[in-house]
């Protein structure tokens, strides 16, 4: 599939622009023209830069406005009300411009005689993928407000694991921030007039004072060298990350490293397990589960073990005895695994999984302090150390030769 960027006039007269994913020219036209727009320009768009639009404009959708509004189509919908109204009143209520506007667009396609999961997948860009299938299961069925309420559950769980990285990241980020902005404070500012005074007074500086003195020195010259350093550390670790050859092992790094691997591997896990719940409840076979599965799991190692498992399961296994085969399921999941195959219940252990390692981030959020902590401070209390021996040691030689006198 390739992307689009389009200008057209939609059936208010308002000029709009967005980006079309399509097979070709021709069928972005016809796709469109189907949603009755007066098309302007249509013309190929790169992938990163319709990836890059589809990121910023999908944050300016909060994951908590989207829970809101769907959860109240939801309820709408259970007490008998039709899909327009429910939309027209959650087009009221909802106070996010993006997703307003949005909504609109979808009740005119609907209106227009199109399903309410075609408008939605139109927007992908505001609609996450999991509502656009479940609704279309949803549709299938006859059971929308379910799919619906389904789909809120799941962005929830998402939600609160969202909000347990970011407790669980927010201490060791402003430790270090705090202590790095404290160490080059010293080293640029305070240092620098301590060695200047004692060097005034014809001390001979010792050996560790002008090595630190060498880095004061070459902190406050090469600053812009120092930042540039940074940024092509940081446009280096976004090129692995692009290119499939080496963001697998950025991937597989993650996995190994102290501490980050507590955060990373326990959030591939619930997010694995969680998806793989809210699939198998909308009805999708299994092959198809662990293919969505594989393409929304956003780390190289677990997508193409998930990819293994499926190729196994279509050739007859079960998915307990293909996840044995890879090491990054832990036992657990397994065991869990192989208890709902037997039973029939794989639903309710995903559930079961998806809880468990949510809950686990949760204590690794409260426990990270602690274990970041005395890092740190022995980091910190080093460099101080080597500051101290480097102004006290002059300062000694200096009150030693006054002492002859």
């Amino acid at each position: 599939m390739n992307y689009y960027f389009y200008k057209a006039v939609n059936i208010d007269g308002s000029l709009i622009d967005g980006i079309v994913e399509a097979e070709d020219q021709a069928a972005a036209y016809e796709d469109l023209t189907a949603r009755n727009l007066r098309v302007l320009v249509v013309k190929k768009a790169s992938k990163i830069a319709a990836r890059l639009r589809q990121h910023f404009i999908s944050r300016r959708v909060k994951r908590g406005d989207m829970v809101e509004c769907i959860r109240n189509l939801s309820v709408m919908l259970t007490a008998g009300i039709p899909l327009l109204n429910a939309l027209e009143d959650s087009i009221e209520a909802t106070e996010n411009r993006s997703l307003k506007s949005a909504l609109t667009d979808a009740k005119k396609e609907i209106e227009l005689g199109l399903n309410f999961s075609d408008t939605l997948s139109r927007q992908r860009g505001i609609f996450p993928d999991i509502l656009i299938r479940l609704v279309k299961v949803g549709e299938s069925t006859g059971r929308l407000d379910k799919s619906l309420t389904d789909v809120a559950d799941h962005l929830q769980r998402i939600e609160d694991l969202s909000q347990a990285i970011k407790r669980s990241l927010f201490y060791p980020v402003f430790a270090i921030v705090t202590t790095t902005g404290a160490m080059i404070f010293w080293f640029v500012y305070v240092l620098p007039k301590i060695m200047n005074v004692i060097q005034e007074m014809g001390v001979e500086l010792p050996l560790i004072t002008r090595a630190l003195m060498v880095v004061s020195n070459a902190i406050s010259t090469y600053w812009y060298v120092i930042i540039g350093i940074v940024i092509l550390c940081v446009i280096t670790i976004q090129i692995m990350r692009t290119r499939e050859k080496t963001r697998y092992y950025y991937d597989y790094m993650l996995l190994k490293l102290p501490i980050v691997k507590l955060i990373v591997y326990n959030k591939l896990l619930a997010l694995f397990a969680e998806q793989m719940r809210i699939l198998i409840v909308a009805g999708l076979t299994i092959d198809r589960t662990l293919d969505i599965v594989a393409g929304v799991i956003d780390n190289l190692v677990f997508r193409r073990a998930l990819v293994a498992v499926r190729e196994n399961v279509l050739l007859g296994s079960k998915i307990s005895d293909t996840l044995k085969d890879h090491n990054i399921f832990p036992p657990m999941v397994t065991r869990m695994v192989s208890a709902g195959e037997k039973s029939g219940n794989l639903d309710t252990q995903f559930s079961f999984l998806s809880g468990y390692y949510i809950k686990r981030l949760d204590d690794i959020s409260a426990k990270l302090g602690k274990m970041i902590e005395p890092i740190l401070l022995s980091i910190v209390g080093l460099v101080f150390i080597l500051i101290l021996m480097a102004v006290l040691l002059p300062v000694y030689d200096l009150v030693s030769k006054v002492g002859k006198m």
